[in-house]
């Protein structure tokens, strides 16, 4: 790699995070009631959050093209955690805003294989092309986390961890903000932090 090549790559990156720094002060807020929203999944189901009032809902933004998305399923670690919060009861929805020909937006069926391919265990995918679901949360990079309390109050906003880098190596000793916020509210304590900066690529947004 080049030092042009490898500086448009670092310039990418910084980009992102600045993306996501900017959608940690965005609504919704923190404590305050959830965006409702009406979402179909990859097998045609539809999704409401009214609908899984009294469950904790993950809510997980996911770019297959996206390095940091890569870096967190191919060294197996968001694949643990959704394994070990849906085992909990937890309902964890990973929903693609990409819209139609950008990076990330693929045919239902190959979503599906993807994640079969991964050994993923979210509870759902949502297909959100038109991106309104992602819109009406400030979601901005992929991934980009969301916790929503059995209350319907959103309780977690932010980074899945603090190594805001696309490097396998660093997932080892990272502080994982949304283990630690499911704890807390399993022990009835407050979030803290509730609102960390997301890293990673911007979301394919449609424009028109």
């Amino acid at each position: 790699m080049t030092f042009r090549t490898t500086a448009k790559v670092a310039a990418a990156a910084c980009l992102a995070f600045v993306l996501g720094a900017a959608s940690a002060a965005a609504a919704p807020e923190v404590g305050k009631p959830a965006p409702d929203f009406t979402g179909v999944d990859t097998h045609g189901k539809t999704h409401t959050l009214k609908e899984l009032r009294g469950k904790t809902v993950i809510l997980e933004w996911s770019n297959d093209g996206c390095p940091y998305v890569q870096k967190h399923y191919g060294s197996g670690n968001m694949q643990k955690l959704q394994k070990d919060t849906t085992a909990d009861g937890i309902v964890w929805l990973t929903i693609v805003s990409s819209a139609p020909g950008t990076q990330g937006n693929l045919p239902p069926a190959e979503h599906d294989a993807l994640m079969q391919k991964r050994d993923a265990a979210p509870s759902a995918v949502l297909i959100d092309e038109e991106g309104t679901i992602g819109r009406a949360y400030g979601a901005q990079t992929t991934p980009h986390m969301y916790i929503i309390t059995p209350d319907g109050n959103l309780a977690y906003k932010g980074a899945i961890d603090d190594k805001p880098t696309a490097n396998q190596s660093d997932i080892e000793g990272a502080r994982n903000y949304v283990r630690e916020a499911l704890e807390q509210i399993a022990a009835g304590k407050p979030v803290d932090p509730a609102v960390t900066r997301a890293y990673g690529c911007s979301i394919k947004y449609k424009t028109s």
